[in-house]
Formats: structure tokens, sequence, C-alpha cells
């Protein structure tokens, strides 16, 4: 078989059911047969009583897919014919590449494989992952060999948790696939939910890599108007007011400084620059990037520490509140927040860091990062204030809301630009 079958009529199963898999099993169920899958009991539970914690997906989207079901147990894999993949793809400690949930995912299907099905991956890789780490385990777990009796391809996510404009129906999806008529079979596919059109890549890897560096160009970015805050800082120059007046011409790329966290801008880097390692290349502009933006959150601790100096505040001992825990404003996304960081660095000069985040679920909090939060800030109770997250409920608080929960004198450290800058002791 060098094709796929020209009357294939797809029953789908969605691999992982986050952020990015869930909206698409719910897209691809209002038109067609879809079992979305995942190992985490608790998830499939809430999703068959209606109920989506990451709050992507309202409980009315729910029923509106009506060929949707949920299940925990692979066996419910076995009657589908195309697979799509949409587990998380971190790094490990030493900023590595981990491929376990991708190789377990691969794993699951191979035991379930048929001739004739499709594998499609989502999950955000290096240029050759699917075809180099991903297919060898699909061919070894079920005997059957790539482009012969099975077909794979690459379509990489482009979810961006939290937003309600930009959703999956609205957002252009590149696609590919292992050979001219799967990548035809799979574009076809993407094309009856996508509003917005797709764009077919002419291989897996040209698609791998452009969703890497997609992620690796906002990260470059934000970790240059990160440095240049750090040098207004020393001169003495509001750094907003510099990018505003620079954002006057009509090609500046409006980007602002900040703490670079999430699953995408913070991780995908290393994706690309493990590859570059492993076929002798240093890059020297990526990683660069990357040591700025991983070392905000020491920067704004110590910014935080001076200005209470300055202010003749005892700092051992002291409490700061930390207003907002997720790794971007109004959604409960943790994965991989460098509001941790902050946190962290506070410690070190032992100074006792409150965590306030409306929208992040305690139980996830203390589970991920041991980290407990209070529910509702005391007045008049801390010697720092880090508004380190945009979250809406955060701009509707006036700046006298925000200041009670300072003593008298206390530091307020504006993050994000939620208040005016006559409000605040400190911005980035």
């Amino acid at each position: 078989m060098s094709h796929p079958n020209p009357g294939f009529a797809p029953s789908i199963a969605v691999i992982g059911l986050g952020y990015v898999g869930l909206p698409l099993a719910v897209e691809f169920g209002k038109l067609y047969p879809v079992t979305g899958f995942d190992i985490k009991e608790p998830r499939i539970a809430e999703l068959r009583e209606g109920h989506d914690s990451t709050l992507e997906v309202s409980a009315e989207e729910l029923k509106e897919s009506r060929h949707l079901s949920f299940s925990s147990s692979a066996v419910d894999l076995a009657h589908c014919n195309t697979f799509i993949v949409t587990v998380p793809t971190p790094i490990d400690v030493h900023k590595r590449p981990d491929l376990t949930p991708l190789i377990k995912a691969s794993e699951t299907i191979g035991k379930v494989l048929k001739r004739g099905d499709i594998v499609i991956y989502e999950s955000t890789v290096y240029p050759g992952a699917t075809e180099e780490d991903c297919v060898p385990v699909l061919e070894k777990i079920s005997g059957l060999k790539l482009n012969r009796d099975f077909f794979a391809g690459y379509s990489p996510e482009r979810i961006n948790p939290g937003d309600k404009e930009h959703r999956l129906p609205s957002i252009k999806k590149v696609t590919s696939g292992s050979t001219p008529e799967a990548a035809e079979k799979i574009d076809q596919l993407y094309k009856s939910i996508i509003r917005a059109g797709t764009h077919k890549a002419s291989s897996i890897r040209v698609a791998e890599a452009a969703k890497v560096i997609e992620n690796t160009q906002r990260d470059l970015n934000i970790a240059l108007v990160n440095e240049l805050s750090k040098l207004f800082s020393r001169l003495g120059i509001d750094t907003l007011e510099v990018l505003e007046a620079a954002g006057t011409k009509w090609n500046f790329l409006p980007f602002r400084p900040g703490l670079v966290g999430g699953h995408c801008i913070g991780v995908d880097p290393y994706y690309l620059t493990h590859k570059a390692q492993a076929v002798g290349y240093h890059p020297e502009v990526i990683l660069a990037g990357r040591r700025i933006n991983d070392g905000m959150g020491r920067f704004v601790a110590s910014e935080m520490i001076k200005a209470m100096l300055n202010k003749c505040i005892q700092i051992k001992g002291a409490r700061v509140l930390i207003m907002g825990l997720a790794f971007k404003e109004n959604c409960p996304d943790l994965r991989n927040t460098r509001v941790v960081d902050v946190i962290n660095e506070l410690k070190e000069y032992q100074v006792a860091a409150e965590v306030f985040d409306p929208w992040v679920n305690a139980e996830d909090a203390q589970r991920e990062y041991g980290i407990s939060m209070v529910a509702n800030p005391e007045n008049a109770a801390y010697d720092g204030i880090i508004i380190a997250v945009a979250h809406k409920q955060y701009k509707e608080m006036s700046e006298h809301k925000i200041h009670a929960f300072g003593k008298s004198p206390h530091v307020l450290f504006d993050l994000k630009y939620v208040l005016g800058k006559e409000f605040v002791d400190l911005r980035l």
C-alpha cells in the first residue's frame, strides 16, 4: 500500500486532553467520531461530567461536540484509524528535551495500529523527532512499516491558553505528511475544522522546524526588551515610555519585558538548541536569549530587595505578596511558570513570599511547586507587593486597593504595567 485509502472515513483518537488536545477533540467531535484519551482518570471523569478545569472549553462546547467520547483505557482506541498526539514535550532539570510522554503515547498507539492508519503529532519537537524518535517506536510495537502499512504526519499546535479571541478554528494550521498522498489527506482533515485555512509544508521536518522557531523568535524578542529593561533601569529611564515612543514607528515590534515561562516560549528553544548541538552547531544567539530570560526572576528579586532597603525596610523576615502565579494572564496554567524563580530568590534573602492568584487551583500550586496560596490577602500585612501576572481581577482593582495590602512603608513592583507609573515604586 503506497498511499492512504481514498475512501478513508476518519475515526479519530486524540491522545492527551490538555490545553491543546481537548479543543482539538471538541472541534473534530462536531464532525467525526472522536475518542479523547488521557491517562489521567480524574481528567476523564471531569470531562465526562461536562467540566474542563483548564477553562479552554465551556460546558456548552462540550455538549456541542456530539460525536466525542472520553476514555482512559487504551482498549477504546482499537477502532480508531487516525491518531493525533497532543501530549506535553517538557524539558528536564538540565534543560534537555524530555520525550518520555511522546514515546509512551507512541507505544500506546503502536499496540492498536492497523494497516492504513494515520498517526499525526502536534506536540512541539525538534526537526526530525517524528521520523527519528516516534516512528521507530510505532514500527517496533506494531510490527508495521511506515509508508507501506501506515502513515505519519506533523501539524504543530498553535493554542494560546486563555486567549478567547484566537481559538483553534481561527488560527491557520501548518500540516505535513510522510508521503504526498498522506500530506494531502491530513491537510484536508484539518481544513474541515480550521476556518482560517491551512499551510501544507513540503515535509514533516519543515513543519517541525517552523513550529519550534515560532516560539524561539518570540523568546529572542522578549530577551532583547528584557536586556533593554535592565539597561534603562541603570540609566533611570522608564522602559515602557521608551517602548511606546519607539512603537510609533510602523514596523517596531510591540514586545514587553517580563518573566518568560509557559509550555512553549520558555521550553521550545531548548529543543532547537539540543538538535543544533547534536549536529555539531553551537547556537549562540538562541542560548544568549535563554540565559537573559531565565535570569529575570533573579533580577526582579534583587531590584525588589534594593528598593526595600532604600525605604529602610528590614529584609530578614519581611513578607512580600506575589500577585499571580500562572505563567500568563487570565488562565490557570502553571506549566513552567517563572514566577517561582522570584519566590525562590526572595527566599535566599529570608523574605517570605505569599502568593495570591484567583485563577490558579490551590491544590495544583501545592502539588507542582509546594506553594501554599492565600485566598484573601490581608490589608496592611506586607512589606512588598509584586504584580507578577496581569489578571483582569488585578486590573479591576484600584491602586488604593492594591496599596492597601502593604504596610507603611512598603514597595510596589509592577512587572506587567497594570498600574500607571505614578502609582508604583518599580516597573520593568
